[in-house]
């Protein structure tokens, strides 16, 4: 089917039926997110089940990211020219299999070559899934498209992060990758129905990349994106342990707080979409100094659970409006190549993830875990510096280009 076929078949479906494929991809980008943040809500129970540390767990995390970072542009220019209801299928069932490898490991490297299949399906995911979002979506619903997509990740973080974390408590972490592989056959089944044949765009090439680099705000973007994000996850990696030693709380009030961060993404999505067009300069100083003040803040605000439970929702807030107003701006200023963009994007946030793994790691290994919201506070201190001086004297709070022009370019690219 070529773009004219899906834009008449766009057209002539109503109501629920047109959304299904588009929701299909929603309950993907569920299980997907679930998959990458489990090993945080588990790292005490695999560090302990395997005799290691949690440092050592957290290796986890760390190799997952760069694989991700390091396969995402190469994986999508190998496979930029596959049919995109195709590709999404070969990567949800490699996802799956990896999931039953997973929950089958019988040590620590075993269970690391599993999620290194997780790590390469998950590296095209997001590369295609917002485009693909965008291309089968009803006429004219681009953007709720992918609204509706991201709100995936934040039911991950509301109920899948949670669930997995019950699940590995009471029945064994093994058992949460078993259960995520067979959610993740009954998605690849969905899909199966209800994705519509879409060739690619190829719109990814070796031939945009020079024109991006040469973009400074994209540079300004990627710069800060790196040294927040390692800040960011040099605590978040470790807060599972952290909340347990240091604030003291028990296994389901650590459940609900990190319950409680996809609460807050949901809430900050939707003033983010109403408030953001006008507002660009105040959303973007809000997370990259609030995730700053957050975690150097950590510390002293785990005294007591409840100023320990206020600041992670003001740092939920913070975390979510970075990761919203920064593919935003991408949006905004890769006028060309947006999916290469989205791509280096990707690839340079989990770097940030894993280079914030493995300092935490440091941190708790070699100093103490108590120590971790300091060391990741001070990285995302040198961001915020660098975001203020060089990022935020371009962005303007005109409304002009708003939803409007961001949805026709979505649709263009």
């Amino acid at each position: 089917m070529n773009d004219n076929g899906i834009a008449a078949e766009r057209g002539a479906k109503t109501g629920l039926k047109a959304w299904l494929p588009v929701i299909g991809l929603t309950f993907a980008t569920f299980i997907f997110n679930t998959s990458e943040f489990i090993p945080i809500g588990l790292l005490s129970d695999i560090a302990s089940d395997f005799g290691i540390t949690e440092s050592h767990a957290g290796l986890l995390i760390t190799v997952y990211a760069w694989v991700v970072a390091i396969a995402s542009l190469p994986l999508m220019l190998i496979f930029a020219k596959t049919e995109n209801r195709k590709l999404m299928l070969s990567i949800t069932a490699l996802f799956a299999a990896s999931h039953i490898l997973s929950g089958f490991s019988g040590d620590f490297y075993m269970l690391m070559i599993s999620r290194l299949g997780v790590a390469c399906s998950h590296a095209i995911f997001w590369s295609i899934v917002t485009p693909f979002a965008v291309r089968i979506a009803p006429e004219g619903k681009s953007s709720a498209a992918l609204g509706l997509v991201v709100c995936g990740s934040s039911i991950a973080m509301i109920a899948g992060l949670p669930l997995g974390r019950t699940i590995g408590l009471y029945m064994g972490w093994r058992m949460t990758f078993l259960v995520i592989s067979g959610v993740a056959a009954l998605i690849l089944a969905a899909l199966a129905i209800l994705l519509p044949k879409t060739p690619s765009d190829s719109s990814i090439s070796l031939r945009k990349l020079p024109a991006l680099i040469k973009s400074p705000a994209l540079l300004s973007i990627y710069l800060v994106t790196v040294i927040t994000i390692t800040g960011h996850f040099t605590a978040y990696s470790y807060i599972e342990p952290f909340l347990a030693r240091e604030a003291g709380f028990g296994s389901t009030a650590i459940t609900l707080v990190l319950t409680g961060f996809g609460i807050v993404g949901l809430i900050g999505s939707a003033i983010f979409s109403k408030f953001y067009s006008g507002h660009r300069k105040a959303f973007i100083s809000i997370a990259v100094a609030g995730i700053a003040a957050s975690l150097l803040l950590l510390r002293a605000a785990s005294a007591t659970p409840a100023t320990t439970v206020i600041l992670c929702v003001f740092w939920a807030f913070a975390i979510n409006f970075y990761n919203l107003a920064f593919q935003a701006e991408i949006i905004r200023n890769a006028t060309r190549g947006t999916a290469v963009a989205m791509s280096i994007y990707s690839g340079i946030y989990n770097v940030g993830i894993g280079g914030g793994a493995l300092a935490g790691g440091y941190v708790c290994s070699g100093i103490s875990i108590a120590g971790i919201g300091y060391a990741g506070g001070a990285v995302a201190l040198i961001a915020a510096i660098i975001c203020f001086r060089k990022l935020l004297p371009s962005v303007s709070d005109s409304a002009a280009r708003g939803n409007s022009d961001t949805e026709e370019k979505t649709n263009t690219d």
